[in-house]
């Protein structure tokens, strides 16, 4: 294809030519304003001299056309896979195919498919970030148009065509019908946490869309909650609904809403929400009783002051009332030791008691050490951190507490350089499993954390032993007694790791756990089942001290059960992942030796936000398409087209216009045709140059200096 066209060029500089360009003006105007002879012939020549100096130059280009661009997106998002949209944008796309193609080879057009958004906190339907990705590589001068085939629920819709960075209209083919109606819950206030064994409340309500007149009608919800039955609450359309939400534990606590499906409702997808808070326990309040005064002392102490979590309150024995050394009473600044107070009247309010180095030296009376025995077997937690006192004839093992003690001393103190190592048991239990500097707690293999160098011998009656140690006796002594428990660690050289000594070793892991074990932590219980699940994926989680598990019974919110086996994932672990077809809260259930383990999982829909609206409307898209001339249409039952296609979607009529502002009609769209093109070459033809310009001009003053002469 070539185009002419006529460039100039002056030969002098162009203020000086535009200045010659108003001089020669006036001269003529004021020639004519006299009226004198030759007027015409010398703005003539004066012409002829001003057009030779502007150098005209024909120009020839040889130009490429380039196609136009029009960019479909087509919504695949969650919301588009009800109530048979998923054919209907099939059977718009072969249609729109066939009709973009018979517009020509001057038309290249490219697909882009939106489905859902990747990433954890990514929701909704986003179709201009799609459409922006595609823009990166597509010039704006040969964007002819933007299709968007969509449901119209379209979360990220820019607030100004201004903001869309290129001048072409956006047409939206809308899929539905506009007279959808849909029913959803929607939670007006939920709680994130809550404290375990306390009620909040959630305030929800019934919201009705694409249809009028609906508000009171009655409607029934059906609650769900872990480990109580289910519950039916009759309430109406838009009036806000309270429902109490349980803590029965720490962790993921979760309550599940469902609301009767409605006859003709669009789907009931949408019908049920979850609502998912933590479970948190109060401050946990630890009583820390240290001996005497050790380089291990300060370790218990900081780990514990460490924790936002925990109310210490420690002391320390600095001074036994066998002690006389003559000091005047007045003049000792010591607390005294509130042993009344502390193991008799608030032993209760305790979460967890430890005794650190500590021996019987009359500072607590027995009856106080039946106290303790006796609020371990009510659902208290203790834990022993012994060294030498442990062997000694004060020991805690000749009270009254020895009853809840699982391993009674030989009498013997080993002192020499061992390195502590994980039982069997240890490698499965939730304390000590994966313990850092344990991996290579192999036969023949040693830790790879520092040494400890004194260790007590006992003669383990009950409970389990995780970790051994010199001589591969135990170490750390683990029990259930009653509903409480108890710990205990048969070294007093755990400081070692926490200065760093031989290495050093993960002493916080392991003394943190411990401590988070004995106040009943679910997430270090040793016997656990855990549900969890990923849209329609269901992973259900056992860990057990045992050689084998049971199969688990799952409930399906419809009341359906089915049993799984689990396989085994790793030392203590069992794991399997199953698929289910409903949507809902699931209910898990199995035997353990401490009695029925419970769980709960909700499966099914990932974006709430996505489900929350799903009736099809052309409001969102509207405003941004009218500003940029572009027109929204219902591809189904809409009523704007007169006819209906084969394939059962109306799809209206496109052309591709040069100069139009408005591009859409009742029944058809416009694309811009935008006549882009490349130059591949430019030949250049002097118009007013060599002799025949110089004649010219030399003609016209000769004829201008005759007719001044006459």
């Amino acid at each position: 294809m070539s185009s002419w066209s006529i460039d100039f060029s002056p030969m002098v500089p162009a203020p000086l030519f535009w200045a010659g360009v108003v001089l020669a003006a006036v001269l003529v105007v004021l020639l004519l304003f006299r009226r004198s002879r030759g007027a015409l012939l010398r703005a003539l020549s004066l012409a002829a001299l001003l057009l030779a100096l502007s150098n005209p130059t024909l120009r020839q280009e040889e130009r490429e056309s380039l196609s136009n661009i029009a960019i479909v997106v087509v919504d695949e998002s969650l919301s588009q896979s009800i109530a048979g949209r998923p054919e209907q944008t099939a059977a718009i796309r072969r249609d729109l195919e066939a009709k973009l193609a018979a517009l020509g080879g001057n038309l290249q057009v490219r697909w882009v498919t939106s489905s859902r958004p990747t990433g954890e906190t990514a929701s909704g339907t986003n179709l201009f970030a799609d459409l922006n990705s595609a823009l990166a590589n597509t010039p704006p001068d040969r964007l002819a148009g933007v299709i968007m085939i969509t449901d119209g629920q379209v979360h990220d819709v820019p607030k100004s065509a201004q903001t869309l960075g290129f001048d072409a209209p956006v047409h939206a083919l809308l899929t539905g019908q506009p007279d959808e109606f849909d029913r959803r819950i929607e939670v007006l206030k939920a709680p994130r946490y809550g404290i375990v064994g306390s009620t909040r409340d959630i305030e929800a309500r019934v919201v009705e869309t694409g249809r009028r007149g609906r508000a009171g009608e009655r409607v029934t919800l059906k609650i769900r909650r872990e480990g109580r039955p289910d519950e039916t609450r009759s309430t109406q359309i838009g009036r806000t609904v309270p429902i109490q939400m349980h803590f029965p534990h720490a962790g993921q606590n979760i309550v599940e809403i469902e609301l009767e499906t409605a006859p003709g409702e669009l789907t009931p997808a949408n019908n049920r929400v979850v609502v998912v808070a933590e479970g948190v326990r109060e401050n946990l309040r630890v009583l820390l009783v240290s001996g005497e005064p050790h380089a291990g002392e300060r370790v218990w102490r900081n780990l514990l002051k460490s924790d936002a979590a925990v109310d210490l309150v420690h002391f320390t024995i600095l001074r036994p009332p066998q002690k006389q050394d003559g000091t005047p009473i007045h003049q000792l600044s010591l607390i005294a030791f509130p042993t009344r107070e502390l193991f008799s009247e608030k032993i209760k309010d305790f979460d967890l008691i430890i005794f650190d180095r500590y021996q019987h030296r009359d500072i607590l009376q027995l009856l106080y050490y039946e106290n303790i025995a006796r609020y371990v077997e009510q659902g208290g937690a203790l834990l022993v951190a012994a060294g030498d006192d442990y062997a000694g004839p004060m020991s805690l093992s000749r009270t009254p507490l020895s009853v809840v003690l699982p391993a009674t001393p030989t009498g013997r103190v080993l002192e020499r350089p061992f390195k502590a190592r994980l039982s069997l048991d240890g490698a499965k239990h939730p304390v000590t499993r994966g313990l850092p500097g344990s991996e290579s707690s192999e036969p023949g293999k040693e830790p790879t954390w520092g040494r400890w160098f004194r260790q007590v011998d006992v003669s383990a009656g009950r409970g389990r032993t995780i970790m051994s140690g010199a001589e591969d006796r135990p170490l750390l002594v683990l029990d259930r007694k009653g509903t409480g428990r108890v710990a205990l660690l048969l070294s007093d050289h755990a400081w070692l790791w926490a200065r760093g000594y031989d290495g050093g070793g993960p002493h916080t892991d392991l003394l943190r756990r411990l401590a988070h074990w004995l106040m009943k932590e679910p997430d270090l219980e040793e016997e656990r089942l855990i549900g969890s699940a990923k849209g329609f994926k269901l992973t259900i989680e056992r860990r057990s001290m045992e050689e084998g598990v049971p199969p688990v019974q799952v409930s399906a919110p419809g009341g359906e059960s089915s049993e799984v086996m689990l396989e085994k994932a790793g030392s203590g672990l069992w794991r399997s992942t199953v698929d289910v077809k409903v949507p809902g809260l699931y209910k898990l259930q199995t035997q353990a030796p401490t009695g029925t383990l419970h769980a709960v999982a909700n499966a099914g829909i990932e974006d709430a936000r996505e489900m929350s609206e799903v009736t099809a409307t052309d409001e969102k898209l509207k405003p941004l398409v009218e500003a940029t001339g572009g027109g929204t249409f219902w591809t189904r039952g809409g009523g704007l087209l007169a006819s209906v296609g084969s394939s059962g979607v109306d799809l209206p009529r496109i052309s591709m216009l040069a100069n139009a502002r408005v591009l859409a009609g009742s029944n058809w769209l416009g694309l811009k045709d935008r006549e882009a093109f490349v130059t591949r070459g430019v030949k250049l033809i002097p118009m007013f140059t060599g002799f025949l310009a110089l004649s010219a001009l030399l003609a016209l003053l000769a004829l201008t200096w005759w007719r001044e002469g006459r």
